[in-house]
């Protein structure tokens, strides 16, 4: 039996944590099922607007959303075992032994203009919800819930477009990547420059650990990225201040165990990045709710758009489980 295949039996029996249904509104709705071309590849500068305080008005399709409910099961207790010696035992320690791994390995070369990337990003959540909208919702809308994603390496039109600031198209990140600067503070002080914060109209300015997550992660959802230059993004991300990794491997949406390093999101709600413990890939994202709280409905009201959110409830999580360079778009691996 191989390693990975030992690492995705081990604890195959844990539970896996609570989950919640979807905020109801708009914006939700739309995140939850728009297929997003570029959704691996980005995160918006104003994506803390959507914190789960932010409740907007529902629409007819929202509503269908919101019966949509998992069956909760009990919560994994303790820490599980893990593989070897891999040390959660802080940011530091699971984050520079990953960064040590991804240093002794061989760079691929850097893709053709001609080839595209490959992405297959599950949400069990998403799907359920996609299925069971009814079918004269569906028609209407504009997305729909596609797991599998072709993004042109060389995209010139969307290199060109300035009108979202957080995008990268997947040469440009790779590029940005291979010349980012060893020393954490400067890769830091760069990546801030390349993605940066809004001006305030939007909400809250972000504080400078809060901007250099954000700009962190943005470039761990590109693919593909240089291993050395990998490396460096999470030796910088554990000097982060606020940034934390879970004792012990979690469940993604497909099951398999992940390394989780986290920050808070909001006063309710931790944002939770996914790494694979065998390669130190990313491996998707997490929202988890922190601290008990209700959310209610637009007019403030104790009625049905009021929604109890219990510590632990998972809000919203994305697996990326392929990822690769191919020829062509539509070929996969």
């Amino acid at each position: 039996m191989d390693e990975m295949t030992q690492l995705r039996e081990l604890r195959a029996d844990a539970p896996v944590p609570d989950r919640a249904a979807l905020a109801p509104g708009r914006t939700r709705l739309t995140d939850a099922i728009e297929g997003r071309s570029r959704r691996s590849l980005r995160l918006r500068a104003d994506w803390r607007i959507a914190s789960l305080g932010a409740v907007v008005a529902i629409t007819a399709a929202a509503l269908f959303v919101t019966q949509i409910v998992d069956t909760p099961g009990p919560r994994q207790s303790g820490p599980a075992t893990v593989a070897g010696d891999l040390d959660l035992s802080s940011p530091a320690a699971v984050l520079g032994r990953a960064a040590d791994f991804l240093e002794r390995q061989e760079a691929p070369p850097e893709p053709r203009a001609d080839q595209w990337i490959y992405l297959r990003e599950e949400n069990p959540d998403q799907e359920k919800q996609w299925k069971e909208l009814p079918a004269e919702v569906r028609k209407d809308m504009r997305w729909t819930y596609l797991p599998d994603s072709w993004i042109p390496y060389d995209d010139k039109a969307a290199e060109n477009d300035e009108s979202d600031t957080d995008y990268r198209t997947a040469r440009e990140s790779y590029r940005i990547a291979a010349e980012l600067p060893e020393d954490p503070e400067a890769l830091l002080a760069e990546l801030r420059k390349i993605f940066p914060t809004g001006n305030g109209s939007n909400g809250p300015r972000e504080a400078e650990d809060e901007h250099s997550f954000r700009a962190l992660t943005v470039l761990l959802e590109s693919y593909p990225l240089p291993p050395a230059a990998l490396a460096r993004i999470y030796r910088a991300m554990a000097t982060v201040g606020g940034v934390g990794v879970t004792d012990h491997l979690v469940r993604d949406a497909t099951g398999r165990q992940v390394i989780a390093v986290t920050r808070a999101y909001d006063r309710n709600t931790r944002r939770e990045i996914l790494i694979d413990p065998v390669d130190y890939s990313y491996a998707g994202e997490r929202e988890v709710v922190t601290r008990t709280h209700e959310v209610f409905g637009p007019d403030d009201s104790d009625g049905p758009d009021r929604t109890v959110y219990q510590r632990g409830d998972i809000l919203r999580e994305v697996a990326r489980t392929k990822a690769a360079v191919v020829d062509a778009k539509g070929q996969k691996p």
